[in-house]
């Protein structure tokens, strides 16, 4: 046994979850592609400013939990805790925002790292699949991309998750609400680092999950009751162009999100059945991150949904996924020449699109009749010395165990027609 075990927080995915997985993060992808979103993949570390700026130096994301490393060169770098600020990174650096029509409608799926205390639901090293339209200011846009994730979500049976919506302002209505909740916060008794988050970033506070600090947040400052005309406007359209397209949400007046770059629509789904951990995915419109990284301005909205939790939802809701199969046809040669033989069928039926194995190792009949059944495999192909004599290979069906001689040139179609 190996004397190294995966770090504290992190998990290996294997046979058979990870086929969950796959699935998942595939059932996300396609509504995206449907929408013209293409495919972007950004290094797993960037410099640590890219993350300070846009995430937020006040964020719990940048002060507690984001992994940091020094090269041998003197560079600072950090694994990515989140996906936003790489992609637009990449977009800017590209100049993808130049090359026609905008938005740039990207999608990607890859791993990110929070040093968090580890628990069901949240781990050290977490996958998720995102999406971002960059560059157009619109609200079907943010609707486009709340429709597409709850589609996704639809597309995997699940029915007991709930759309949070909020809108936290723009650069006119944000400030006059930020002295508001100030003043509120200044009241209150609260810890010295709290403290300072209120000076720094107040709506920080109203992230605090800690329930001393919950319990005084009552009668606190909402920003729906501080939103400019503009913004009020922009945010009903959003709710309309939900409401049209049968996606049910509940205002949440006090979501803000855990990262700095948020304005606008903010949104979060959640499940009933996680417990704690109930967040699965969620996102917004963050139409300043472009100047915070050196960019030009250029509005831009997207989300983040958390594959992990999708996977807890799925067995919380008992879901079983309808996965496809592993191996649908195991060979078992009897003899070197039919280990010849089958092998070449093996490679045939896969190049014509059958999942097939071969017993590896020199098994003998009975020891790879079990292979074939703990494959999985709806049907195995024997062939010894005498069949081969004859030209035909032994096709059992493994379910009703029926076995019948196929002609060798046949083989391949013969099971082509029974897999339909």
């Amino acid at each position: 046994m190996s004397t190294f075990k995966a770090p504290k927080g992190t998990y290996d995915l294997k046979p058979p979850t990870s086929a969950v997985y796959l699935a998942v993060r595939e059932a996300i992808a396609e509504p995206l592609r449907r929408a013209g979103y293409g495919y972007i993949e950004t290094p797993g570390f960037e410099q640590v400013e890219l993350f300070s700026r846009g995430v937020g130096e006040s964020t719990d994301i940048v002060t507690k939990e984001m992994y940091t490393l020094t090269t041998r060169g003197g560079d600072q770098l950090a694994l990515r805790p989140e996906g936003t600020a790489s992609v637009l990174r990449a977009a800017l650096e590209a100049n993808l925002h130049k090359d026609g029509n905008l938005p740039v409608k990207l999608w990607y799926s890859g791993s990110y790292y929070r040093y968090e205390r580890p628990q069901k639901g949240r781990y050290r090293h977490f996958s998720q699949v995102g999406a971002e339209a960059i560059g157009a200011e619109d609200p079907a846009l943010d609707a486009e991309l709340i429709i597409l994730a709850v589609d996704a979500y639809r597309s995997l049976g699940l029915k007991n998750f709930r759309l949070l919506l909020n809108s936290l302002g723009d650069q006119e209505c944000r400030p006059v609400y930020r002295a508001a909740l100030q003043d509120f916060l200044r009241g209150l008794d609260l810890d010295e680092d709290t403290r300072r988050r209120v000076e720094i970033n107040p709506l920080r506070v109203l992230d605090d999950k800690r329930e001393a600090v919950q319990k005084q947040l009552v009668g606190a400052p909402l920003f729906r009751d501080h939103l400019c005309e503009a913004c009020k406007e922009y945010h009903e359209r959003v709710r309309e162009l939900l409401t049209a397209a049968g996606i049910a949400f509940e205002d949440d007046p006090k979501l803000v999100r855990g990262l700095d770059y948020y304005t606008r629509t903010t949104f979060e789904f959640v499940h009933d059945g996680l417990g704690s951990q109930s967040a699965v995915g969620g996102g917004g419109r963050y139409d300043g991150l472009s100047e915070m990284i050196g960019g030009p301005a250029l509005p831009s909205v997207g989300w983040a949904l958390g594959v992990d939790r999708t996977v807890l939802a799925l067995e919380a809701e008992g879901i079983e996924l309808d996965l496809p199969v592993p191996t649908e046809v195991y060979a078992v040669p009897l003899g070197e020449e039919a280990r010849r033989v089958l092998f070449g069928v093996v490679t045939e039926l896969r190049r014509a699109g059958l999942a097939a194995d071969f017993a590896y190792g020199g098994k003998g009949l009975k020891n790879a009749m079990k292979s074939a059944n703990r494959s999985g495999a709806r049907f195995a192909l024997v062939a010894g010395e005498r069949d081969l004599a004859e030209g035909v290979l032994q096709l059992k069906d493994l379910e009703s165990g029926e076995q019948t001689p196929v002609a060798l040139d046949a083989v391949v179609d013969e099971l082509r027609a029974r897999h339909g």
